[in-house]
């Protein structure tokens, strides 16, 4: 550690980004300057889970005017090869669909047009030919005989297979007085960024490159897949990062394809490209953390002390393995022993393919999934023996003295005081009263719970750690891979400025703040005296396969890589000043905007002028001392090496420490979980700026308490992708977030330049189990799985959800379930100021319909019995043009009928039926009772259930408003519209 004396750092200055940011001056990547030549560019998806591609019909669509192309798969074949994986398997991953497509939003064509309106309307226009194939989205199921294939050249669902054993685990399990199991299905969920993908790209034909920018945030071993999947070297693509990106929580990674894909129709259509992706794409189609499914086993001796864990884990990627997959599972290699003196472990990893998106980068990547069920454990532990869970937990700790401690699956913790903070922790934050309020909670008969969870939280990554999937033999023949470099300009201008610049571009964590007061406190100068530049160009800054804004890496490798090239600068510019003090070098201080004598203070001159005499004064510069004007650092620890021969691999450089423990309480009416009180306490190493530092453990907790309570990316057993919305994908509102009481210790890392260690995503991690303990401890049971929905509750407590009312009592006759697709039903009646007679007319005139029907552009008689219509439908933000055909059946002039039929359209489809009866009412009138059943798919059925009933009510609704102004009279009860007014109280 540097000994020079710091007066920013450790301070809670306020943020340089925030005046930018919150008056709308961030430059994100929307709002980038393009020519008025620029392109745009909307995708067509898949609105099957597993289908092939029979044919695809783009002529209505380039006639459109404004439509400059439409790309396909097959036209991008001959401009792009693959994007290679970190396994060598024989499952082609592309980025658009060629003969097949494999998950519910999977890009199947590009159109191209003058603006992003024209784009949208060719893409209705567009006719794909699917034929439909059975679909799996269970990885066990994936396993099982008889499986629907995604990747035939596999031969089975299953990629990678490994298996490793540290220690003895055979003779642990052998001598341990119990055995005790616990099985954890992790489901899939994702960071829901404020600002989705987006990518501006161009082609130069002369030389052969691309010049890309994108919101993309690392790592750059990424560059290296898209240069190979663009078939041309890495130094003829150019990758540039906005200055802003409005959140990402890792899945920014996963803009990586869609930069091949932009690139590609970049080179094809001779036009710089540029692509936005809306929020439905983003939570169908860009990348989810993996689903996992766990068991757990744990040799234990009679007094809850672990002798070995048996890991069994099978992670499901999704429809391909993208770069760089399966890096989730691998993430945490090293630290699959968690906090404890574990010794003895045994893992099998197993890598499955299944009908949904490819997965990647997530906050918490890898962790939560290897929480969870290892604290899970630890709560079950204390159940099943009958122990203090406190106990349990503090007699499993490593101990103080260990440090730097080595894992036994090769995990080298930095520092740390585990069970010292575990105690101070519980004092603290007031456990002896938690015990107190859950034993009165208790005693007036609610359900209350109390949830421990203790966490080791890596950062900054080893590049080499994925290569554990891998044998030491496929190790060898790939050479070794290894280490985590991070980069940082710090450059002085003519007049004494002073800038930096680091290859990792921020994402609302305060980079600029942080690198200002690092740099300030080297120099002796004020945090507002420095310029920050954390834009990103691959063609023109200093930028290794490490860069990027990920792993946590920021404050112990970034920042503390500022720090040293700070330093090696100041060390030379202490030597020019020491020249024109005359005094020795160790004599120079750095203080308040000057360069002065320790023992003479008088004796200085401004920082500024020393600065600049690189510029203007070389001359005076000693030769054998450097230059002046700029240092580049590169750093990478040398804690981070390959992994060996035995598969031990120290997968991240800092291991920081996080205690939480909550009280809950659970409605027994509604299922609803209330955080009654959280406590956690984090020693993340040296902290830079408090301030920011708890900030990002809020956010963490926010995230974590989504995982624990809300947030799942569901797919039906069709492969139906039914999360597409927010109102589906449940995000807590900040009502829904309690406070927290944060505590901190700080045990500065050996390992980083600022002793500091990262502190991004622990909450991610911990929250989740936390609260599930709880949950749990207050339920008394022995099995849960995320997200704990008032519903799962419900169903634990033995009170099942009731159906809905609109719900018919039996199914009403239709077409044949299809592949891909959900089930609406819904029922209803109005009534009409006309006759029967009336209203069966209009019903058989497909001119009478056209008016009726929402969105149609008309319909034609097909047949003595059926019809077909164009129209255009939307359910929330989907809006799109479908293809309708309806049969008339059961007809009983003029009483009722059955109506059968199938939509398609670019954004999805349906097939279903429906009755309708009129019956003689009042004075002329008719009521008319209906009820339907419809199976829809494809990105329409994302829209999720509470979109798709109450569109389907509004539409329906209208069509009967309509249908009662035609006939001549007006409902004889307000209209739907009306009526929702009046549930809201509006316009009584």
């Amino acid at each position: 550690m540097d000994t020079h004396a710091r007066k920013s750092l450790g301070r809670s200055l306020p943020r340089i980004e925030d005046a930018p940011l919150l008056t709308g001056r961030g430059r994100f990547i929307d709002d980038l300057p393009v020519g008025p030549a620029t392109a745009h560019a909307a995708i067509l998806r898949s609105p099957h889970p597993h289908a092939a591609i029979e044919e695809i019909d783009v002529r209505e669509a380039l006639a459109i005017p404004g439509v400059l192309a439409v790309i396909t798969g097959a036209d991008l074949v001959p401009v792009t090869g693959t994007l290679v994986a970190s396994v060598r398997v024989p499952a082609e991953a592309r980025v658009m669909a060629t003969d097949r497509v494999r998950y519910v939003g999977e890009p199947v064509a590009v159109a191209i047009a003058a603006d992003r309106y024209i784009a949208e309307d060719a893409l209705d226009a567009v006719r794909v030919r699917y034929r439909l194939l059975d679909p799996v989205v269970d990885p066990e199921a994936a396993l099982a005989p008889g499986a629907p294939v995604l990747h035939e050249a596999v031969g089975g669902n299953l990629l990678n297979e490994r298996h490793f054993s540290y220690g003895d685990p055979d003779a642990a399990f052998a001598a341990a007085a119990r055995r005790i199991t616990v099985v954890a299905r992790y489901p899939r969920n994702t960071g829901a960024p404020m600002e989705t993908y987006g990518v501006i790209a161009t082609y130069d034909a002369h030389g052969d490159s691309y010049d890309v920018q994108a919101n993309f945030q690392g790592p750059f071993s990424i560059h290296a897949v898209l240069a190979r999947a663009l078939n041309v070297p890495g130094n003829r693509l150019r990758l540039r990062m906005p200055p802003d990106s409005g959140g990402s929580f890792g899945v920014k990674q996963g803009v990586a394809p869609y930069v091949v894909l932009m690139a590609a129709c970049a080179r094809l259509t001779g036009r710089q490209v540029k692509w936005i992706e809306d929020r439905m794409e983003h939570l169908a189609a860009s990348v989810s953390a993996t689903n996992r499914v766990t068991r757990l086993d744990a040799a234990v001796d009679a007094e809850g002390r672990i002798l070995a864990l048996d890991w069994d884990q099978l992670e499901d990627c999704g429809a391909y393995l993208r770069a760089p997959e399966p890096a989730t599972l691998y993430r945490m290699h090293g630290n699959m022993t968690g906090a404890y003196d574990i010794r003895n472990v045994r893992i099998r990893n197993r890598v499955v393919a299944t009908n949904k998106t490819p997965t990647g980068l997530v906050r918490g990547f890898g962790g939560p999934q290897v929480y969870y069920p290892l604290e899970r454990l630890m709560q079950r532990i204390a159940v099943e023996l009958g122990l203090d869970p406190v106990e349990v937990t503090r007699r499993n700790l490593i101990p103080a003295g260990a440090f730097p401690y080595r894992t036994a699956t090769g995990a080298l913790y930095d520092s740390g005081d585990y069970r010292g903070a575990f105690d101070r922790a519980l004092d603290a934050g007031g456990y002896a009263s938690l015990l107190e309020r859950r034993a009165a909670a208790r005693a007036a008969g609610r359900l209350y719970g109390i949830g421990l969870a203790v966490v080791v939280e890596p950062s900054v990554s080893n590049m080499g750690y994925v290569t554990t999937v891998l044998t030491p033999e496929e190790r060898r023949r790939a050479g070794p891979k290894n280490g985590a470099q991070a980069s940082a300009t710090v450059a002085l201008d003519p007049l004494g400025g002073v800038s930096v610049h680091v290859a990792s571009v921020p994402q609302g964590q305060g980079h600029r703040t942080v690198l200002a007061q690092v740099v300030a406190d080297e120099f002796g100068l004020d945090p507002a005296d420095i310029m920050v530049v954390t834009d990103l160009d691959t063609a023109r800054d200093a930028w290794s396969i490490a860069s990027g804004n990920y792993s946590s890496r920021f404050a112990p490798a970034v920042a503390g890589t500022a720090a040293l090239a700070a330093r090696r600068l100041r060390a030379r510019l202490a030597a020019v000043a020491a020249g024109q003090l005359n005094v020795q070098v160790g004599e120079v201080r750095f203080a308040a905007g000057r360069i002065f004598a320790a023992g003479n203070p008088g004796n200085g001159v401004s920082f500024g002028r020393i600065a600049a005499a690189g510029h203007w004064a070389p001359g005076t510069i000693d030769p054998e001392l450097g230059q002046t004007l700029r240092e580049t650092a590169f750093w990478t620890p040398p804690e981070l090496a390959a992994p060996n021969d035995a598969d031990e691999v120290n997968s991240s450089l800092c291991h920081g420490f996080i205690f939480d423990f909550c009280g809950v309480e659970i409605e027994r009416a509604t299922g609803r979980v209330r955080i009654d009180r959280y406590v956690t306490m984090h020693d993340c190493g040296t902290i830079l700026h408090p301030a920011m530092v708890d900030g990002q453990i809020r956010g963490g907790f926010a995230q974590g308490l989504g995982a624990a309570l809300l947030e799942e990316l569901a797919y039906g057993d069709d492969g139906a992708f039914i999360s597409g919305t927010f109102a589906d994908y449940m995000l807590p509102y900040a009502t829904e977030v309690p406070p927290i009481e944060i505590l901190h210790e700080e045990t500065p890392s050996p390992f980083t330049p600022l002793g500091a260690k990262g502190v991004g995503e622990g909450n991610c991690m911990s929250t989740p189990v936390c609260i599930a303990n709880a949950v749990a401890d207050a339920l008394g049971v022995a099995e849960l799985h995320l997200p704990l929905t008032p519903s799962r509750l419900r169903a634990l407590l033995g009170e099942a959800e009731p159906p809905p009312a609109n719900r018919p009592a039996g199914p009403v006759a239709g077409e044949e379930p299809r592949a891909g697709a959900r089930l609406l039903r819904g029922s209803g009646d109005t009534s009409v100021g006309a006759p029967p007679a009336t209203i069966w007319a209009i019903l058989l005139d497909p001119d009478e319909l056209a008016a009726l029907i929402p969105g149609a552009h008309g319909v034609r008689r097909v047949g003595a019995d059926g019809f077909a219509a164009e129209v255009t439908l939307g359910v929330g933000p989907v809006r799109g043009r479908y293809s309708a055909s309806i049969r008339l059946s059961g007809l009983d002039e003029p009483r009722e009928a059955t109506l059968s039929g199938t939509i398609e359209g670019a954004l999805g489809g349906g097939a279903g039926s429906g009755r309708v009866r009129l019956l003689p009412e009042g004075a002329g009138g008719t009521r008319i009772d209906y009820e339907y059943e419809v199976r829809i798919g494809g990105r329409v059925a994302a829209a999720g259930d509470r979109l798709l009933a109450g569109a389907s009510r509004v539409v329906i609704g209208a069509f009967f408003e309509a249908l009662a102004r035609r006939a001549g009279g007006a409902p004889t009860r307000p209209g739907f519209w009306k009526r929702l007014l009046r549930m809201l109280g509006v316009g009584r």
